[in-house]
């Protein structure tokens, strides 16, 4: 009895996998995300859940990660599908920025898409006086994990600012929700954290004690350059924060690597681009991707099974592609 309700299920399987031309058998899809405090995660586990819906044979699993620098690592390594990445920390590891966490250049790297932007937000305890950027120095800062995508945004903006990390009186190389913890025990006075609008660990925080988000005005913007660009968080997208607050932007991008095969790339980019809603559903910036955007700043050569997609609708393929 359990032997043949074993052969029903490799069955299954079996014919499941094959249902898709080009997948002889079942798919295994890793989908390299960041903390679980974050958007990275929410998004990789919604976008999971599309691939096992609507790819015949796909077996997705989602993995939390300290974020862009080690996604891309793993990718190169062969250790993952598709990841979220930093623009900025796509562009180093293309390089081999060895500064940035890429000590020699990623060129199995293929780009899929851009999606959302990450906003630059900074938070500070009101009890902290930290009104301005300039108010950080001699303060306490937690900039996010050693050479994640956040902590080389942290370096570029206090650089710009005139700064380093030499100017604060104390520096936590943390996760987004292992700083938020220390900011409601006062241990620290501010956090950097480089994610989409409304990430859980600002919503967290903000219930908890006042909060002062702090601005990035565009003329430092414009000091910091590529891939900065002017953002703004919106009134009243955590508790207390009544005003729009002005900072910077850097789009993120979804990456996968050379060996993934064609057919596996196309699907995963159509399943994406044609359930955006669900996407929206999973965390709200998902409701900023567009596939008329989909390929804006693209650094890295294009997946193929990306570029098949993105030709089939019409969207323009860059030339360097």
């Amino acid at each position: 009895m359990v032997i043949s309700k074993r052969k029903t299920v490799l069955a299954a399987l079996t014919v499941a996998a094959m249902m898709v031309p080009g997948l002889a058998r079942a798919e295994f899809i890793n989908v390299l995300t960041g903390g679980t405090s974050g958007v990275y995660y929410p998004m990789g586990v919604g976008m999971s859940k599309l691939f096992g819906d609507k790819i015949a044979g796909a077996r997705p699993s989602v993995q939390a990660t300290k974020a862009s620098v080690e996604n891309l690592n793993l990718l190169q390594q062969g250790k993952g599908e598709i990841a979220f990445s930093l623009g900025d920390s796509v562009i180093s590891a293309w390089k081999g920025e060895a500064d940035a966490g890429f000590p020699s250049p990623l060129k199995k790297l293929r780009g899929i898409a851009a999606i959302y932007p990450n906003y630059i937000q900074i938070v500070a305890s009101k009890d902290s006086g930290i009104k301005t950027l300039a108010d950080l120095k001699g303060k306490r800062l937690s900039v996010g994990a050693p050479k994640s995508g956040t902590e080389l945004n942290a370096r570029a903006i206090l650089a710009a600012a005139g700064m380093s990390y030499k100017d604060l009186s104390k520096v936590e190389y943390l996760p987004f929700a292992e700083s938020v913890e220390l900011m409601k025990n006062r241990q620290l006075d501010a956090t950097l954290q480089s994610a989409g609008l409304g990430v859980a660990s600002i919503r967290d925080l903000s219930t908890s004690v006042e909060i002062v988000m702090v601005e990035v005005p565009p003329a430092l913007i414009a000091k910091a350059g590529a891939p900065f660009v002017e953002g703004t968080i919106p009134p009243n997208t955590y508790t207390g924060q009544t005003g729009a607050v002005n900072t910077a932007a850097v789009m993120n991008y979804l990456v996968t690597h050379e060996g993934v095969s064609e057919k596996l790339v196309y699907e995963m980019t159509k399943s994406i681009f044609e359930n955006l809603p669900t996407l929206a559903a999973a965390h709200a910036a998902g409701r900023a991707i567009k596939l008329e955007s989909a390929l804006g700043g693209m650094a890295i050569p294009l997946h193929p099974g990306a570029a098949k997609y993105f030709a089939e609708k019409g969207i323009k393929i860059p030339a360097t592609n």
